[in-house]
Parts: C-alpha cells; sequence; structure tokens
C-alpha cells in the first residue's frame, strides 16, 4: 500500500484518539481561549479560493490585536500589505474560515473554524485598530468550533528557542528574489532598504 486512497487505509496507521483528545472541541470561547488570544501577536487565517484550495494569510499586530467581542465573535484589523486582497476577496465569495492563535512562549495553540464577513463601519474600526491607526475594514469572525491544539509540533520546531534560527542572509532580499522570478529589468531592492520600506509602511 503505497498511497492511501480510503478512510479505511488510514485508520489502519493510527489508533484511535483518546477521549480526551476527541472531546476537546468547544463552541464558544471560553476564559482561556480569550486569554490566549488577548496575548496573541501573530495568527495564521486559512480561506478557500476559487479553484478550491486552501490559502493561508499570516496577521500580527500588538499583543491582543485580534478583539474578542463576546463568546463566538472576534475582530481581525486589516493591516497595511501587498493590496492583493487574497483572503477578503475569498471571504466574500466562501466566508467559511479557519484561524491558528499563536504567543511566543506557549507551545499551545488554539485552532478556530468560523463564519467570516466583511465590515467598514466606525463600531467595529474603532474597536480594533490597526496599530496607532484605523483599519480600513475589519473581518469578523463568528467562531463556531476551537480547541486546544497540544505542543508538540511547536516543540519539535523548537519555535520560541531560538535553536533553528537562520541568518536572514541565506537568502537575498524579497525584491531581488521576484526581480529573479518575474525576470524584471529594474533593479531590486537591497534588503536594507526592504527593512526600511517594511517599518515605513508597518
Amino acid at each position: 500500500m503505497e498511497q492511501i486512497e480510503t478512510l479505511e487505509q488510514l485508520m489502519q496507521l493510527y489508533r484511535q484518539p483518546s477521549n480526551r483528545a476527541g472531546n476537546k472541541t468547544i463552541y464558544r470561547i471560553d476564559e482561556y481561549v480569550q486569554r490566549l488570544i488577548e496575548h496573541s501577536p501573530f495568527i495564521v487565517i486559512s480561506t478557500v479560493d476559487e479553484d478550491g484550495f486552501t490559502d493561508v494569510s499570516p496577521r500580527g499586530g500588538v499583543p491582543g490585536f485580534v478583539k474578542v467581542v463576546d463568546s463566538n465573535t472576534l475582530l481581525i484589523p486589516d493591516s497595511s500589505g501587498n493590496n492583493r486582497l487574497d483572503s477578503f476577496k475569498n471571504i466574500l465569495e466562501r466566508p467559511q474560515v479557519g484561524m491558528m492563535i499563536m504567543v511566543p512562549g506557549i507551545d499551545e495553540v488554539v485552532r478556530i473554524k468560523g463564519t467570516a464577513s466583511l465590515h467598514t463601519d466606525e463600531q467595529r474600526l474603532a474597536l480594533c485598530p490597526d496599530g496607532n491607526k484605523p483599519a480600513k475594514l475589519v473581518i469578523q469572525v463568528k467562531a463556531e468550533s476551537m480547541f486546544f491544539h497540544c505542543a508538540k509540533a511547536i516543540m519539535r520546531a523548537k519555535l520560541w528557542d531560538g535553536e533553528y534560527r537562520v541568518e536572514r542572509s541565506i537568502l537575498p532580499s524579497l525584491g531581488q528574489i521576484l526581480k529573479q522570478q518575474q525576470n524584471l529589468e529594474e533593479a531590486a531592492m537591497s534588503q536594507e532598504d526592504m527593512v526600511a520600506y517594511y517599518n515605513k509602511t508597518l
């Protein structure tokens, strides 16, 4: 058996999850999920594109940039980016999303599934600023299920202790990468110029 094609084949490889693991999904934001969200400077949000492929996008901000409105509602401010708007376009057509909430120093993460919508009303924007300035829009997520994911993946990756940290110099600047990938004629920005640009446009 080289390719797994059926559920029966898959289940031959793995034992049943423990009751604790199998029953850990909850359906409202409790005090522990909320506490993690309030300390998180980084999340990943997944959407589905027009071809049915899952797309993932990182989002960052000061700890607590994702706001908990109530036991089933989250707000995520838009931050300046590349203006591709991939996630926003996907949400408009297919609002189901997934989220992973991460906090440096904590190996467990929270996974959330929900339904997203885009909003520009002053009330939501005021609740959810993009740093020191108003966000252009806010992603509202109606959380439908969530659970704490165990620490093993983050521990294996040694994500927070720096053991696997590498020097940025293993890659050229993003400007130089895009110049080669797209056969661009104009001069590419150095890494120092890219960092200055990033800081200017945060």
